[in-house]
């Protein structure tokens, strides 16, 4: 058997273009721009894109090219002179290699938007295939808070979703879209790739896998992939921040044979997605009916409880957010609660202010809210006691990122009345244990944990708590997206406008259903 030569590179940015903070090239660095050797080194053993491909290539005996590995925290649209820095080196390669080339594997995220054009993954795979055209197979991965249009399915013959929120199977899915062109390099199948959407912002529970009705859609779409012809089925949430045409959850069907048919079954899971559209699991309380839950609860709880864990939805930097919200803060201040930890609050001026002093000294500071004070509130004038300086480094422990290096930059440790506060320069979600821990922060013995994200603290925090509650701040996350000013989304669109005829809209837009021109070949296979 031939010794395929596959390129590989990870590429991922999930934009909110409601952000007014654009992503740079420092942006992508922040979090450990790698390229060739020293990204394998670094990510081939953690649960990352790479090294699910990694994995197939010793399973198959395949040459792996890696090009680079690049993922910039979420933030506002990339600017062109990133984009073309991180994918200059990726199209370079492909042309430098495309005599011996028999695949190529990326690792995207499926939302990214650049400040010249709406589809950051179509147009990196419309670079790369006018260097290589369109024969040679192309396989991506894509995070289920994709955005996926339709010429991401026209260029890509391969794609795979995660099939976990709190994401949790990158490298298993990357396995997958590598075990799927393994076999398109031998000729043995001609995957496209066709997707289902309706008109919604997102699916309402924002693609939640832990529980609800997700759960049952990842379990029909594992018995899809049994059939032969059909080699992988993608359920994606959407991402709702993205003021973008091609917006919404989508259900994609990667396969051969009778694509009607497979159309038919994504169908019905996105008619799913629509008809549940009116309950969410979550229940998004204000900032001061959270803080009166964790005040009793603080008071009240047995000694020997685990703590309650408090997550502000709305600034969440996972989702482009600021991460400088106050409104939370302020409001478990105001109602005394106490033995509680909050973070991150993401200040650069403070921690930058707070160098100048030592543990133990008391310091007057405004911490918050200067980014954007319409989204989550004003900076908070506080007397505090400075209790710990760091560089901000840490190494995860948990499900998502366990093994690899992060940063949250220059850091302190703050006491303001009975809550220790995570002060950190790079806006970053709360999602692993080691992000409170390694700055002498043990949240397993507060009664309160306040943190900041929608969901990925389940995987680590679910597990030490009491009890979980949502809030939201009225951040840049805000699940009332009527706060925010869309101007590029198609209408009617779900939930802005509440009263959609969905069977006229399907008799006017193809019943959501797009499959690739390159999928009528795929029938007659």
């Amino acid at each position: 058997m031939k010794n395929f030569t596959v390129l590989t590179a990870e590429f991922l940015h999930e934009t909110n273009t409601f952000c007014s903070l654009p992503t740079t090239e420092a942006s992508f660095a922040e979090r450990g721009l790698l390229f060739g050797d020293a990204a394998v080194a670094a990510r081939k053993d953690n649960n990352t894109e790479l090294a699910g491909f990694l994995d197939a290539g010793r399973a198959y005996g395949w040459n792996v090219v890696h090009v680079l590995s690049a993922h910039a925290q979420p933030g506002g649209p990339v600017t062109r002179a990133a984009f073309d820095a991180m994918t200059a080196p990726i199209v370079a390669a492909a042309l430098a290699h495309k005599g011996q080339l028999d695949g190529i594997l990326l690792g995207l995220h499926g939302a990214m938007v650049t400040d010249f054009c709406e589809d950051g993954e179509g147009e990196l795979l419309q670079r790369l295939r006018a260097r290589i055209g369109a024969a040679l197979p192309i396989g991506i991965t894509l995070d289920p808070h994709a955005n996926v249009t339709r010429q991401m399915c026209d260029l890509a013959n391969i794609i795979v979703s995660f099939k976990t929120y709190p994401h949790t199977d990158m490298r298993v899915a990357a396995r997958h879209a590598a075990d799927i062109l393994q076999r398109s390099m031998t000729g043995e199948i001609h995957p496209v790739t066709l997707r289902v959407s309706l008109p919604m912002l997102e699916e309402v529970d924002g693609g939640r896998t832990d529980a609800g009705p997700m759960v049952d859609r990842i379990r029909r779409a594992r018995a899809y992939e049994q059939q032969p012809d059909v080699f992988a089925v993608s359920v994606n949430g959407g991402f709702a921040n993205a003021d973008i045409a091609e917006v919404g959850p989508s259900i994609l069907v990667t396969a051969q044979g009778d694509m009607q048919q497979h159309a038919r079954f994504a169908a019905e899971l996105a008619d799913d997605i629509w008809q549940r559209r009116d309950a969410p699991m979550n229940q998004y309380l204000t900032v001061a009916q959270a803080a009166a839950i964790c005040k009793d609860y603080a008071a009240q709880a047995r000694m020997d409880a685990k703590p309650l864990v408090v997550a502000d939805y709305a600034d969440n930097p996972g989702g482009g957010a600021y991460g400088d919200s106050t409104a939370l803060l302020a409001a478990l201040l105001d109602a005394s609660v106490a033995d509680a930890c909050f973070g991150p609050m993401v200040d650069a001026q403070v921690v930058q202010q707070l160098q100048a002093h030592a543990p133990g000294d008391r310091v007057q500071i405004a911490l918050g809210g200067k980014t954007d004070p319409r989204f989550g509130g004003t900076p908070l004038h506080l007397n505090c006691t400075l209790t710990l300086l760091s560089d901000g480094n840490y190494v995860g422990s948990g499900a998502m990122i366990g093994g690899l290096a992060r940063s949250w930059g220059p850091t302190a440790v703050i006491q303001v009345d009975g809550i220790t506060i995570l002060v950190v320069s790079h806006r970053a979600q709360m999602l692993d244990l080691q992000q409170f821990e390694a700055f002498g922060i043990d949240p397993q013995k507060k009664r309160v944990i306040a943190l900041k994200s929608m969901q990925h603290f389940r995987a680590a925090f679910e597990p030490i708590a009491e009890k979980v509650i949502i809030c939201d701040s009225g951040a840049l996350c805000t699940v009332d997206y009527a706060l925010l000013p869309y101007s590029k989304i198609p209408r009617p669109l779900f939930p802005l406008d509440k009263s959609i005829d969905i069977q006229s809209w399907k008799q006017h837009n193809a019943q959501g259903i797009y499959i690739p021109p390159s999928g009528a070949t795929a029938s007659q296979l």
